[in-house]
Parts: structure tokens; C-alpha cells; sequence
């Protein structure tokens, strides 16, 4: 019996799942790696500067580096990445499904949803403001949103490896679910007629999901329409518009002192 198209295409993503491997640099990006025992290791590339300097980590890290003279630091990493002599490739982190990270995960009962937000900088900016406000998650789709990589761990200083980042295969299907475990979704949009401060207040002590999209295009049609209020971040100023990692934290700002 021949197998369903959806079931073909399953079996494929997680095949591919399987292969994926990414590429962090830089000395602080690679030893909170080398530091955290969730993450699978695969190969670590050093100079002899940069290992003198993570020696505590490449003990705990459990992998055995290569040294490699600084001239020929020959590592599939973008140009211009600024490596600092250190590289580690590692399986991208699995945090466990929606419901449990959402659901009963640490922190505060607070997400954010990011609607095709592909600016690794942006992304690490908002894993960065998430863990210090002690959100539960940061999520994004799988596809249109900026994957785990060496740019996105560097930007997150440290985040990526202690914030749950989920990639979901679709993002308004997402926001249903969370909707069913009693989240109330506020999308921010610079037109809205309600602020966040009512937004939130109307959602009172219910777990909250910020829904932030990308800038220029701003939420999708449909995100829209599946958030539960969409709310703006007053600005006294004449030129009000605030990039999407800057409104990310201003937000989880106001949730958590609510």
C-alpha cells in the first residue's frame, strides 16, 4: 500500500531533522555550549589560545578539541564571522513539545511568538530579553524564521543554550493550541486602538502570548486574526516605530510587572 504524500513528507523533515548539525562561534557562544550537558557535540576546533582560555569548559564539555594553528582555521563558518579561534559543531537543541514547554515549563506563564522574523540578530536579541524576563518560550515557524546558528548563539549571548526556542511546522496552528491551554494572545501592532497596558490588563492573571512580526510586513493577515486582542506600544514621539527585538523587550517588560 502506497504510503499518503503527508506521511512521505513526515518521514523526510525528520531525516533531515536528523542530519541537521550547526556551527556556533565565538568564545562565549562555545563555552556556554561546551557548558550545557543538553547539548550533543560533535566537533570542537580551537587555537591554543582560545583553549588555554576554555579550559574549564572543554572539561565539563566532554569533547576532545583540535587544535588547529590560527592561519588555518578551516571551519564552514560565513565570512567575517568573528570566530575568536574557537568553533563547535553541535545537534541544534530539543526542548520537547508545545504543550510541555508551555504548559508546565519553568518560568513565568508567559511566550513570544515571533510571525517570520529572519534576522538571526533580532532573533538573539529576543532569546536575550526572554530569559531575562523568564518567559517560558520563544517561538517561531520552522520555515521563514531565523534557524539555530553560530550568528543567532552569538547575538543571544549565552541565551540560546538556557531559553526554549521552538520551531513549529505551523505558527497559527500554534497559537490555537496555546489559546486551548488558556493563553491569552495580544499581537502588537503599531496601528492597533488599544495599548498593551489595556491589552494586558483586560487578560488579567491568564498566561499571556506576545505576538510580535517581522518589520516592514508586521503580523500576517491570518496571525492576526487568531491573536485575541492587538494592542500598540504608545510612543510620545513623532517617529514611532520601535524594532521588533526592542518592542519584544518593552513588552516582556509590562507583562511580568503586571
Amino acid at each position: 500500500m502506497k504510503k499518503p504524500a503527508w506521511v512521505i513528507e513526515k518521514e523526510r523533515a525528520k531525516r533531515a531533522d536528523a542530519r541537521e548539525t550547526v556551527w556556533l562561534f565565538g568564545l562565549h557562544a562555545v563555552r556556554d555550549a561546551l557548558m550545557n550537558p543538553k547539548r550533543e557535540k560533535l566537533r570542537l576546533v580551537l587555537t591554543k589560545n582560545a583553549a588555554d582560555k576554555l579550559g574549564d569548559a572543554i572539561a565539563t564539555g566532554g569533547i576532545e578539541p583540535e587544535i588547529v594553528d590560527p592561519r588555518r582555521f578551516d571551519v564552514p563558518l560565513d565570512e567575517g564571522s568573528v570566530h575568536q579561534g574557537a568553533a563547535l559543531e553541535a545537534k541544534p537543541l530539543h526542548w520537547g513539545s508545545l504543550e510541555e514547554v508551555c504548559l508546565t515549563g519553568e518560568g513565568a506563564p508567559l511566550v513570544v511568538l515571533l510571525d517570520r522574523v529572519t534576522d538571526p540578530h533580532n532573533v538573539g536579541a529576543v532569546l536575550r530579553s526572554a530569559e531575562v524576563f523568564g518567559a517560558r518560550a520563544v517561538i517561531a515557524p520552522h520555515r521563514h524564521s531565523a534557524p539555530e546558528t553560530g550568528a543567532l548563539a552569538k547575538t543571544a549571548s549565552g541565551a540560546l543554550e538556557r531559553q526554549p526556542y521552538l520551531r513549529v511546522q505551523n505558527l497559527s496552528d500554534a497559537m490555537e493550541t496555546l489559546k486551548g491551554m488558556g493563553f491569552v494572545l495580544l499581537g502588537l501592532e503599531g496601528e492597533a486602538g488599544e495599548t498593551l497596558a489595556e491589552g494586558l490588563a483586560a487578560a488579567g492573571t491568564r498566561p499571556v502570548g506576545l505576538v510580535l512580526g517581522a518589520e516592514g510586513p508586521g503580523l500576517r493577515e491570518k496571525t492576526r486574526e487568531t491573536c485575541d486582542r492587538l494592542v500598540r506600544i504608545p510612543y510620545a514621539g513623532v517617529f514611532g516605530s520601535l524594532n521588533v527585538s526592542n518592542a519584544a523587550a518593552v513588552s516582556l517588560y509590562a507583562a511580568t510587572a503586571r
